[in-house]
């Protein structure tokens, strides 16, 4: 009983953290095709992401289906085209209907564009709070329920390789947009298979948790176009897997949070999201003491250092070195943020900043994509002893 009052007091919570982190102003974007700043909110051309999901309810509802993904003089894919997989659109389709429902107007075709009042901004923030409640926590809850049965016994420029690497070399204006594409699949594919391959032969419920967060990494790091806010499709698996690694784990969400610096600050969204990165990381110090889970057995790393100590025995040394790594990446995310904040960029170099945000998020999330890969590769005797305890 004390649990379950536990649990109902953490989502609680959770839905009290949502609903004021909403009374801020909502969200920019960034065109990952022309690498430009869309305004936000009450800003035209684009308005900013929040158009873009009323724009999905718009053009559902008012279109056949054979027309969501294509082009049309109903259907302008430069305006906020649907982008994202069926599913998506269908609950755009859902919410639409309530929409239409309340008022016509917020969801006529064309002619509401930029619309924005009070009560509409409280109708779409209500939508996801509701998909929350009916969805996301309830899976949430369930996954950690199930979890307790089969644990062991311990308690703006995108971050992506290819952004990254443009600041060096320019591979859109020397390659064709083709051979880049086929570049793209090939490095995705690659970097994926290994882990892929991995659960194939020893499947396990860890090792799937792992590999989820393996394989989308591999996505947002490789793929031809990512939007920035991409990493949180990464950063969801990853809280799958926070009880095993609670160390790597919330290093690894502070990063994905602080990858999207130039967005949050485009918004004025500063303040809100430090509150909650710091409340966040305040919670998982306190709950999963994660700077006493930095052994070699805790951070999942024991297999693979007792097999580069058959070749070399004074290779003791990995938890220290991670935990220095943690050091320089942290104080670094945090001088980046205040000289983002503070300081102007040379006018010979008006996105500096932004770029080395980008920079810095792509070197950590190759090392975590590594980090994950040694974790699946190195992980079949445990991946059998999991299995006999399930």
């Amino acid at each position: 009983m004390e649990k379950c009052y536990l649990m109902t007091a953490v989502v609680l919570l959770g839905l009290t953290v949502r609903w004021t982190v909403s009374l801020n102003s909502y969200s920019a974007n960034l065109c990952t095709s022309c690498r430009y700043l869309l305004p936000g909110a009450g800003k035209p051309p684009m308005f900013g992401d929040y158009e873009a999901q009323r724009h999905w309810q718009e053009i559902t509802i008012n279109l056949p289906i054979k027309q969501w993904y294509f082009n049309s003089s109903d259907n302008n894919l430069q305006y906020w085209g649907l982008d994202y997989p069926p599913l998506t659109a269908y609950h755009s389709l859902l919410c639409a209907y309530v929409a239409k429902f309340i008022n016509p107007d917020w969801i006529a075709l064309h002619t509401s564009r930029g619309y924005e009042s009070q009560a509409h901004k409280l109708f779409m923030r209500a939508t996801v709070l509701i998909a929350d409640l009916l969805i996301y926590i309830p899976a949430v809850v369930l996954y950690c329920c199930c979890l307790k049965e089969i644990s062991t016994k311990k308690k703006d420029k995108v971050a992506n390789i290819w952004c990254t690497f443009s600041v060096f070399l320019k591979i859109r204006d020397i390659l064709p947009h083709h051979i880049q594409l086929m570049i793209s699949f090939c490095f995705t594919f690659l970097s994926l298979l290994p882990a892929c391959i991995k659960l194939t032969l020893h499947p396990s419920p860890r090792g799937f948790r792992f590999t989820l967060v393996s394989c989308a990494l591999s996505f947002f790091l490789f793929s031809f176009q990512v939007h920035e806010k991409s990493i949180l499709l990464v950063s969801l698996p990853v809280c799958l897997v926070l009880r095993e690694i609670p160390f790597m784990s919330t290093w690894f969400l502070l990063v994905s949070t602080f990858s999207m610096l130039p967005l949050l600050l485009k918004d004025e969204l500063l303040m809100p999201s430090v509150v909650t990165v710091i409340a966040f990381f305040i919670a998982c110090a306190t709950s999963f003491s994660i700077f006493e889970k930095t052994s070699e057995e805790e951070l999942q790393l024991k297999s693979f250092s007792i097999s580069v100590r058959k070749y070399f025995p004074c290779f003791t040394f990995l938890p220290r070195i991670i935990q220095h790594l943690f050091l320089i990446s942290v104080i670094t995310m945090v001088l980046l943020t205040l000289m983002t904040v503070t300081l102007d960029p040379p006018q010979k170099l008006p996105d500096l900043f932004s770029v080395l945000v980008c920079f810095v998020s792509c070197l950590n999330f190759l090392f975590f994509l590594v980090y994950f890969n040694i974790i699946i590769m190195w992980d079949s005797k445990n991946g059998r002893n999991q299995k006999k305890i399930n």
